[in-house]
């Protein structure tokens, strides 16, 4: 197997199309189309999907994590061979945007110097799967059973609690929290993935279906409950600070929402992934709920 060929594999998929992949390796386009070509005749099996963009097959997700594993291991080891790394590692990183805006960046920052982080925002509930088709090294999820070839860690907790702001509660919950208050009373969501608005409507009631303000930043949610667009579940390190200031107040004592989240990476060693591992464990411990 020809590393040319695993490295054209990899670009083809970061850059979307095999234009792209040749503009990352600095070669023809047709040499990359060769290059995948030889990859997939010599492992007899079609790797690489010529859609738009280009995606992996269910068989070149095994050789694409490879390449990417050897990409990894040569850096780390031109490091300690000559002292000093001749470029920056890349550690791809998938995050749940709620962390990603709280407690995760800072954590990376004492880091910044040493590496390149290329960070997938993606919900807690559905980073894994960028594990499993080997776009990221590592990644914060809800999952504690390990993806196959990887490790998991126990992070913490982040609890999360229905909040809106004060003008927005008198007038929808003036008279209290309930199916029908819940039902017509507008709700913040980050995206079509994330359940956890769903999941304390549906213990208010069956069949609840409130209009839906749609904020896909973390950072832009948050300031959407606080100018009074909707309710919404946000997590203790969003919240506190603002009730503590009167501009946010709890729904529902009784309507809090526990994610426990996990570490997750590759079982291969690096330096930079061990030490970006322990960055954000050490993070972990002083912001998420250990109990």
């Amino acid at each position: 197997m020809d590393l040319s060929q695993l490295h054209a594999l990899a670009a083809a998929v970061d850059g979307g199309t095999l234009e792209a992949a040749a503009r990352i390796l600095h070669v023809t386009p047709s040499a990359i189309s060769q290059r995948i070509r030889a990859l997939e005749n010599s492992v007899g099996s079609v790797l690489l999907a010529r859609s738009k963009p280009v995606v992996p097959t269910p068989a070149g997700v095994a050789y694409l994590r490879l390449a990417r594993q050897i990409d990894a291991l040569s850096a780390d080891a031109a490091a300690e061979a000559s002292g000093a790394a001749e470029r920056l590692p890349r550690i791809p990183i998938a995050v749940n945007g709620d962390s990603l805006a709280t407690w995760v960046m800072p954590a990376l920052a004492e880091l910044a110097g040493d590496m390149v982080f290329d960070i997938h925002r993606e919900d807690q509930d559905h980073s894994a799967q960028l594990l499993r088709d080997g776009t990221v090294m590592a990644a914060i999820t809800t999952e504690a059973r390990p993806v196959q070839g990887c490790t998991s860690v126990r992070l913490g907790a982040m609890r999360y609690r229905p909040v809106a702001s004060p003008e927005f509660a008198e007038r929808w919950f003036a008279d209290g929290v309930d199916a029908r208050s819940l039902a017509v009373a507008p709700v913040v969501v980050f995206d079509r993935k994330d359940d956890i608005q769903d999941r304390f409507l549906r213990s208010a009631g069956r069949g609840l279906t409130p209009p839906r303000h749609y904020v896909p930043v973390s950072a832009d949610f948050a300031e959407a409950v606080l100018l009074g667009f909707g309710w919404a579940m946000l997590p203790d390190q969003q919240s506190l600070e603002p009730e503590r200031d009167g501009r946010l107040v709890e729904l529902s004592p009784t309507g809090h929402d526990t994610v426990v989240l996990h570490w997750q990476q590759w079982s291969l060693r690096t330096t930079a992934l061990d030490r970006v591992a322990a960055a954000i464990a050490a993070a972990a411990s002083r912001s998420l709920d250990q109990s």
